[in-house]
């Protein structure tokens, strides 16, 4: 479809310090409106708003605290939601939210909107990382699935790991849709020597984790494997970027264990945070239900390598550039030896190749089709 589209986007789970999803939300936003779409963006925040930003129309509406997620809200007041909707009258809906906003998929059927659903996560994967047991958490996300399948007009993956809960219940309208990575704002140059003397000192290796502090995100593996490492002689310091409802007991972690852990919280700009990942000689991304990992892409357009969890979609993401390791700390410390033995700047170079793979532009026009949608450029047609 060629004509310009009104692409109503809701997500609920985005703070202002909230990393992978609201990342996504902005690149998306932004190449919609390149595209000559129109892009309105909905999302939950402590007070109400609506503003026009560089990714669009952007309407915050007031949300209740999620206990325990460290600061998360989420959309309520569906009459609100549905008559906001009717108002906007989208031609395309969009939902990054697996539970609490499956209803929409219903509203856009009623109204002939058609509409994706976006798998950010794997619902199975997050019910097992909360402590619910493998077969209870399948068939649980099973139910979901099926509904979200039928209710939707696609659901996009943004790889085959995330696709493959659909495809287990036989789900015909999945498409993938890779996201990407700024390559400009996360480069190579960004290595800063005076930030690695004040993290590292002396230290031989300084490892870094970008992660939010929460369950499913396994960030205690990466004390684990500091642990582990200097149990075994090996020069090596942590810092750690990140909010959330672990940030307390990881700390008490470290301080009891005597680790050399730095805590920074939010690092708010992207050149901070592109310098912290240029800085270090290996990213960790210990998460083990990751269906992307924008952190991790962000570090390798850094040229740093990554390890991950080999749990998670990570392992095919990173290809070359990086390392799986089992859900435990000396796996994790093993895989970090593994990748800082090659030469460094062969594994520098290595992993701002496989970033370059990952540009935004490419992704946003992935999500595009999805939506039927004009791209943000098309090839040159030749006669």
């Amino acid at each position: 479809m060629n004509r310009p589209l009104r692409i109503v986007r809701l997500a609920n789970f985005v703070t202002p310090t909230s990393g992978g999803l609201r990342t996504a939300l902005r690149h998306l936003g932004e190449g919609y409106v390149a595209a000559g779409h129109e892009s309105v963006l909905i999302v939950p925040g402590a007070t109400g708003s609506d503003e026009m930003t560089s990714q669009g129309r952007v309407i915050t509406l007031p949300g209740p605290l999620v206990a325990g997620t460290g600061g998360y809200r989420v959309l309520t007041g569906r009459p609100r939601l549905e008559q906001l909707l009717d108002s906007l009258r989208p031609d395309r809906l969009e939902v990054s939210d697996r539970t609490t906003l499956r209803w929409t998929g219903e509203w856009a059927r009623r109204r002939r909107v058609r509409a994706v659903m976006v798998s950010h996560e794997s619902v199975d994967g997050v019910l097992r990382t909360w402590g619910m047991p493998s077969a209870m958490a399948q068939n649980a996300a099973d139910r979901i699935n099926r509904r979200s399948a039928h209710h939707y007009s696609r659901i996009v993956c943004t790889t085959g790991w995330a696709a493959a809960e659909f495809e287990r219940i036989g789900a015909r309208n999945v498409v993938r849709a890779p996201l990407g990575v700024d390559l400009e704002n996360c480069h190579p140059s960004h290595h800063d020597p005076e930030l690695r003397a004040r993290y590292a000192g002396g230290a031989e290796i300084l490892m870094v984790m970008c992660s939010r502090l929460s369950p499913e995100k396994r960030p205690g593996r990466a004390l684990e494997a500091l642990a582990y490492m200097r149990s075994q002689g090996v020069d090596a310091v942590l810092v750690v970027a990140g909010e959330g409802p672990m940030r307390e007991r990881l700390e008490a972690r470290a301080r009891e264990a005597r680790l050399p852990v730095s805590f920074l919280g939010h690092v708010s700009g992207r050149h901070s945070l592109s310098a912290l990942q240029a800085t270090a000689d290996v990213v960790l991304a210990p998460g083990p239900v990751e269906t992307f990992g924008l952190s991790a892409l962000e570090a390798l357009a850094c040229g740093t390598p990554v390890v991950a969890s080999a749990l998670s979609a990570l392992p095919d993401i990173l290809g070359p550039a990086g390392a799986a390791a089992t859900d435990d700390g000396p796996a994790f410390a093993d895989a970090v030896s593994h990748l800082l033995s090659r030469p460094e700047h062969i594994r520098r170079a290595v992993a701002r190749a496989q970033a370059e793979r990952y540009g935004w532009p490419i992704a946003v026009n992935a999500f595009l089709a999805a939506h039927d949608a004009a791209p943000v450029y098309s090839p040159e047609v030749t006669t």
